[in-house]
């Protein structure tokens, strides 16, 4: 780094050292930019000197009452509240803003006002009590909080026990201070690495991570994967479940439609049945979410007018090849799967629906690399399962974290994930290389046993991970959630067993099932696999 217009170096500063950075790649024009980038002029001030500026943007619905915002009305809120930002509370380029909200068109303009101003954001989801809360406000030394005054309660909780935060300000505030303010702002030059968004990771597995993010970073994960992957336009419309808290919604319910000069519809509350209202009522012409909700959407569809969509996203956790086929037979559309991570900021393996194949990821995107290594660091032949390996435009720079040497190795971001890949490049999922189960001697994935429960007519949703059993070290056990009107007894369990062993190899079939209520998700839909045992309700006896 040559230059930065950040005043306030906090975040900079705890970068980590140079020798455990990633090997940055910009190997393809698109993905290579200029020195000094703000983001915010380029997915948003640029749309309005191109023409843009009447085009709706933002569409939301909320208590029977439905908003348009075009990309002038965007900018204008935006650079209103950028000036309180500066003028009222004093923010100096790269100052952390925290942000709480569900997505609604608010907090849009809150996050492009932080950009413009210089600062960094630090979206949190809006589920996170005050005890998380605590925890991001102390990693980031997050000094003002913006937030949606619904949820006040664990805001007021956390700033209590915060020392370095010393403003928190609801959004029915900000906008009566936001309203005097003037509609133009002159964004901040920042450099391209400088620091745009301190993003935390889900706790899928623990404790979450701080990854920093620079402005050339969100250009890369609105250039990359939609460009060769995705192909929007500008008459596309968005819709989908993920929050823009996190990387991949801030990605595919932001800043990829706005990059193509596309609109989107942001649902606070997001259910099976209003996602599919949302597509019908906004003739929505792209959808991303979860598998979780495809596999809830697929029996529903025939109640809806869903003639507009045309593509439809699932990430967030593993695509089941039986919910893939659900979907597609209930719509006639071909699901897009994709790997990413809120470490990368991106997207990197992923398909054309033209290009799926059967029980893969996908291929590496353009712009990026991926390698499957043993645990020497090796490349691994087609077929052997080892860790999963990237690098490209975007990388892992945690703040301030010692795990930061176990991530990135030799320049490869390691992602934790168990993968092989096929002679053609395809990239096959084998499960959370910390969540194998070894049981006998033998290597079982978890995603294969959950893959061959889904297919079972009784079975609405199912975790597999594995318990300790004295004869064979570990045995995999099964949490399933029953469709209605299936009873949870022993009888279900043994033909559960039976079946999955009918479907892959018998040594792989769960000796032990619990059946549950629910199993414990991240908001953004991630099963949290290391969360299973303390939810079993009803144990099924091992066998």
């Amino acid at each position: 780094m040559t230059y930065s217009a950040h005043v306030d170096g906090f975040a900079r500063d705890r970068l980590p050292p140079k020798h455990l950075w990633p090997e940055f790649l910009f190997e393809r024009p698109e993905l290579t930019y200029p020195g000094q980038l703000n983001c915010a002029t380029e997915l948003l001030d640029e749309k309005i000197f191109s023409g843009d500026a009447e085009r709706p943007v933002l569409h939301a619905s909320s208590d029977g009452r439905r908003c348009r915002w075009s990309y002038r009305e965007l900018l204008e809120r935006a650079n209103r509240i950028a000036h309180v930002l500066v003028n009222d509370f004093g923010l100096e380029p790269g100052n952390r803003v925290l942000l709480r909200s569900p997505n609604n068109p608010m907090l849009a303009a809150c996050l492009f006002a932080v950009l413009k101003a210089g600062g960094i954001i630090v979206p949190t989801m809006p589920l996170l009590r005050a005890r998380e809360i605590g925890q991001v406000l102390e990693k980031a030394r997050v000094g003002l909080a913006l937030c949606d005054a619904r949820l006040r309660e664990e805001m007021q909780a956390a700033a209590a026990g915060s020392k370095d935060l010393k403003r928190v300000v609801y959004f029915d505030d900000l906008e009566a201070l936001a309203a005097r303010r003037s509609a133009s702002f002159c964004n901040v030059e920042t450099a391209a690495d400088d620091i745009a968004m301190i993003a935390f990771t889900s706790g899928t597995t623990g404790v979450p991570k701080a990854a920093a993010h620079f402005h050339r970073d969100v250009m890369a994960m609105c250039d990359a994967w939609p460009r060769s992957i995705l192909q929007p336009g500008a008459s596309d419309v968005f819709c989908g479940t993920p929050p823009l808290a996190f990387t991949y919604g801030l990605g595919i319910m932001l800043c990829i439609p706005m990059r193509f000069g596309a609109s989107t519809v942001l649902i606070e509350r997001p259910a099976p049945g209003a996602l599919l209202q949302a597509i019908a009522a906004f003739r929505c012409t792209i959808v991303a979410t979860a598998p979780t909700f495809y596999r809830q959407m697929a029996p529903l569809t025939g109640r809806y007018d869903l003639r507009s969509l045309r593509k439809a996203v699932s990430s967030g956790e593993v695509l089941a090849d039986a919910t893939r086929q659900r979907f597609r037979e209930a719509t006639g559309i071909e699901l897009i799967d994709g790997l990413g991570c809120t470490e990368m900021m991106q997207t990197f393996l992923s398909h054309t629906p033209e290009r799926a194949r059967r029980g893969a990821t996908g291929y590496v995107i353009p712009g990026y690399r991926a390698e499957v290594l043993d645990a020497h660091g090796k490349p691994c032949p087609p077929g052997v399962v080892g860790r999963l390996a990237v690098k490209g435009a975007s990388g892992c720079l945690y703040l301030a974290d010692e795990r930061q040497a176990s991530r990135v190795q030799n320049g490869w971001y390691i992602t934790g994930d168990a993968f092989s890949r096929d002679a053609d490049g395809y990239f096959y999922f084998h499960g959370r290389t910390d969540e194998l189960i070894v049981s006998a001697g033998y290597n079982i994935s978890p995603l294969e046993v959950e893959s061959a429960l889904l297919a079972h007519e009784a079975v609405a949703e199912c975790g597999v991970t594995g318990v300790p059993d004295p004869q064979r070290g570990q045995i995999v056990c099964a949490f399933v959630v029953l469709k209605p009107d299936y009873a949870a007894d022993e009888k279900l369990a043994r033909a559960l067993q039976e079946f999955v062993k009918s479907s892959i190899a018998p040594y792989k079939y769960p000796r032990r099932i619990e059946f549950v209520d629910q199993l414990p998700r991240t908001e953004t839909g991630k099963l949290q696999r290391f969360k299973l045992l303390p939810g079993a309700e009803q144990t099924m006896p091992a066998r």
